[in-house]
Formats: C-alpha cells, sequence, structure tokens
C-alpha cells in the first residue's frame, strides 16, 4: 500500500514493524500515514513514531494534535498536520450562508477540498506541510468560503442574485470542482466575516492565552 489511513481507535495500530514496512514498500514515494483516531490515547501511532520509520520522509496528518518533531542531528523541526475539520466546515458554513444554496452537493464540499489544497504558500510547500499554518486560518476561511460559493454557482444552486452576479464572470468551463475564486469574491466575503474585535491587536489584548496570530510588536517594545 501507499497509505495507511487508520479509523480504528485501536492505541498504536500502526506498530513500528508496519510504519517500517511502510517505508520499505514506499522508496520512490513519501509514504502516507493518517492516524485519525482520537483522542491521542486511541492514535493509530504518533508522529514520532512515522517520522522514526520513514527515515522522516511520511506525509503525516493525524485526527488529534501531536507536537513537532525535531530530526536529530540536525535543527530541522517539523510539523505534523491534522487532518480537522476546522479548516472545511466553517467555510462551508460561511458560503452557505452567504450563497443560499438549495442544497449542498458533495461537489461543493470537494471544491472546498480542493481550494484548501491549493491554499498552501511556497513556504508551506519547501516545508512538505500537508495543511497551510493556522495562522493564516481565517485567509484560507475565506479562499475555500469563496470557492463554495462559485461552485454553487456554477451548479445552478446558489439563490442569492448577488453571489451569482458577482461569480458570472469567473466561472470557467462547465461544473467539475477546482476549487478556484475570483479575486472579487475573495474581498466580499472577507466583508462577511465576524471577529470578535475591531482588530487581532484588540483581540489579542483582551484575550492574553489567544495565539493564532502571530504578534504584532509596536516600535515602543523594541
Amino acid at each position: 500500500p501507499t497509505a495507511l489511513i487508520g479509523l480504528s481507535t485501536i492505541y498504536k495500530a500502526f506498530t513500528e514493524k508496519i510504519l517500517c514496512r511502510m517505508n520499505e514498500l514506499n522508496q520512490h514515494a513519501r509514504p502516507i500515514i493518517f492516524p485519525l483516531s482520537n483522542p491521542q490515547s486511541k492514535a493509530e501511532c504518533t508522529f514520532e513514531e512515522a517520522m522514526r520509520c520513514t527515515n522522516n520522509r511520511v506525509l503525516f496528518a493525524s485526527g488529534t494534535a501531536f507536537p513537532s518533531y525535531t530530526i536529530p542531528g540536525s535543527n530541522q523541526v517539523c510539523v505534523p498536520g491534522q487532518g480537522n475539520n476546522m479548516y472545511v466546515f466553517p467555510a462551508i458554513g460561511l458560503g452557505a450562508v452567504l450563497c443560499k444554496p438549495l442544497w449542498i452537493t458533495d461537489t461543493m464540499i470537494y471544491a472546498v477540498a480542493k481550494a484548501l489544497a491549493n491554499s498552501l504558500n511556497e513556504e508551506e510547500k519547501m516545508l512538505g506541510e500537508l495543511y497551510p499554518r493556522i495562522e493564516r486560518i481565517r485567509c484560507v476561511e475565506a479562499e475555500l468560503a469563496a470557492a463554495f460559493i462559485r461552485q454553487a454557482v456554477r451548479e445552478g444552486l446558489a439563490k442569492d442574485e448577488k453571489w451569482v452576479e458577482l461569480a458570472k464572470n469567473g466561472l470557467g468551463e462547465g461544473v467539475k470542482p477546482d476549487g478556484l475564486f475570483t479575486l472579487d469574491m475573495l474581498e466580499e466575503v472577507k466583508r462577511f466575516m465576524w471577529l470578535p474585535a475591531e482588530t487581532f491587536e484588540q483581540l489579542r489584548d483582551a484575550h492574553p492565552h489567544y495565539h493564532h496570530h502571530p504578534v504584532v510588536h509596536s516600535d515602543s517594545d523594541h
């Protein structure tokens, strides 16, 4: 096999022997290991185990959060992917609220998944990461919601004429999901995204433990 997807809730089901064998069988491509069961006490393996047993080559995503892993003998820190609905569910909900589709189709969800894959920046790709960094999640959510709306319009299911009109110049050929969107649509989606403060700085100051966005230092901090 080229991939192992764990949905068993059996702790350590992916033994070191199995992980090493996956590495042996996939010398020309990185082995895919997705222990998606959670919580951690039910995960099929850890990120550290998957890294060690595959010579740090694994494409990894888990259902529960695992700590980053520093490759021994180097300063290279690898961050595990988390296959969590936090990326797609909010975008699907926002897109549905805005464009009011008659119903939500599998292809709309597929378009969101494609948009998520498309959202990785060059640094994230270079590091071999599967998901965009959590610090960018709001920007990514906007892109995914825009892709959802465009797909709903392409399928003729969006009821809100505002979004139908906004999408009409960027629909492309056919209705096969591609996860794309126009910049005009993206900017309009951002206007409707709720934020519990007017700025990230206000949010950070009001909630000291809020850490999903980089800390912004003022000149007085230096």
